[in-house]
C-alpha cells in the first residue's frame, strides 16, 4: 500500500519557499504521493477554511514537478465544474508530460456555493457538470498524437451514493475524504454492490484521511481514522490495507489557517509514520 500526503496549498504561512519545503520533506521522507487542494475563488465560504493565498493546483504541481524527482503528484480534489473540460483535459496531459508520468487527477463536485456564483457556474447542476467533464477526459485523451497523456489515474471524491456511482463509472479509484473508519467499511461494501449493479469491476480505494497524533489513545466511537495514539494510527492504516486500500493519503491539517505558519508539528508527525514504516519493510 502506497502512502501519500495532503500539502496545504493556502494559508498565511504558504509561498513558494513553504512549498519547497513540504515537497522536499514529503519526498524525503520516503512518501509516494503529494496531493493539493482546488479553489479558484477565495469567496467567504471558502476563506473559512482556506484562507488566501491560494495556489492554484495545476500551477502549483508543474513548479513542484521541477524541484522533486520521485514522488507522485496529484490534486485532492479539482473541482470540476470550474473549468472547461478540454482546457482541464490539456493542462492534465501537459503537467503529465512534464513531469515524467507522475499526475494523479483527483476530480470532485465542489461545495463552495460563494465561490460557484462567483465563477458563473451553476451549483445545481455541478453533478451533471462533473460527469460531462470526466466524459470528456476519456475523449480528448484518447487521442495520443495531440494529447499524449498516457495512463492518468482518475479518482473520485464524493461520500454520497451519486459519487461513488460517478466512480465506478468513470474512476479508476474511489477518494473518499477525512471518514470514520467504521463509516468507510460499510462504504466499500457499498462501492462493491454498486459496482455489480453497474456490471463494472469496483474502482481501486484510496482515501484521505485525517493525520493527528495524541499523547494517548482517543475512544475509537469518537474519533476519525488517522487520529489518535500512534498505535491507533498505525492499527488504521492496516484496516485499510485490510479494506483493499491501494494508497492512503494523510491529511496533517487541522482546521486552523495558522497552522500553515508552523509546519514543523506536522512535518514530525509525518516523519513518525514514516519511521514506522520503514521498520515494517526491514
Amino acid at each position: 500500500m502506497e502512502i501519500g500526503v495532503n500539502v496545504p496549498n493556502f494559508g498565511p504561512g504558504t509561498n513558494p519557499a513553504r512549498l519547497r519545503e513540504w515537497a522536499h520533506v514529503v519526498e524525503g521522507l520516503g512518501y509516494d504521493l503529494l496531493m493539493v487542494s482546488d479553489h479558484v475563488a477565495i469567496t467567504r465560504d471558502v476563506a473559512e477554511h482556506y484562507p488566501a493565498p491560494f495556489f492554484e493546483p495545476f500551477t502549483t504541481l508543474s513548479w513542484l514537478a521541477g524541484v522533486t524527482e520521485r514522488v507522485r503528484l496529484g490534486t485532492t480534489v479539482l473541482i470540476a465544474p470550474y473549468r472547461h473540460p478540454l482546457l482541464v483535459a490539456r493542462m492534465a496531459a501537459n503537467l503529465d508530460q512534464l513531469s515524467g508520468g507522475r499526475l494523479v487527477l483527483g476530480v470532485g463536485v465542489g461545495w463552495a456555493r460563494q465561490e460557484f456564483d462567483a465563477l458563473g457556474a451553476d451549483f445545481t447542476k455541478r453533478g451533471s457538470e462533473t460527469d460531462h467533464l470526466l466524459a470528456e477526459l476519456r475523449r480528448a485523451w484518447a487521442d495520443q498524437k495531440d494529447y499524449g497523456a498516457g495512463n492518468i489515474p482518475i479518482w473520485i471524491g464524493g461520500h454520497s451514493t451519486a459519487g461513488m456511482r460517478r466512480a465506478v463509472r468513470f474512476g479508476d479509484a474511489w477518494h473518499p475524504l477525512r471518514e470514520r473508519l467504521d463509516w468507510m467499511r460499510t462504504a466499500t461494501d457499498r462501492l462493491r454492490a454498486i459496482a455489480a449493479a453497474e456490471d463494472r469491476p469496483a474502482p481501486d480505494f484510496a482515501p484521505r484521511i485525517l493525520l493527528r497524533l495524541t499523547p494517548g489513545p482517543l475512544p475509537d466511537d469518537e474519533r476519525a481514522a488517522g487520529e489518535g495514539s500512534l498505535e491507533q494510527v498505525l492499527t488504521d492504516l492496516d484496516a485499510l490495507r485490510d479494506l483493499g486500500a491501494r494508497t492512503v493519503v494523510l491529511d496533517p491539517f487541522q482546521g486552523d489557517p495558522a497552522e500553515t505558519e508552523r509546519p514543523e508539528a506536522a512535518w514530525q508527525a509525518l516523519a513518525t509514520i514514516a519511521a514506522h514504516r520503514r521498520q515494517e519493510t526491514m
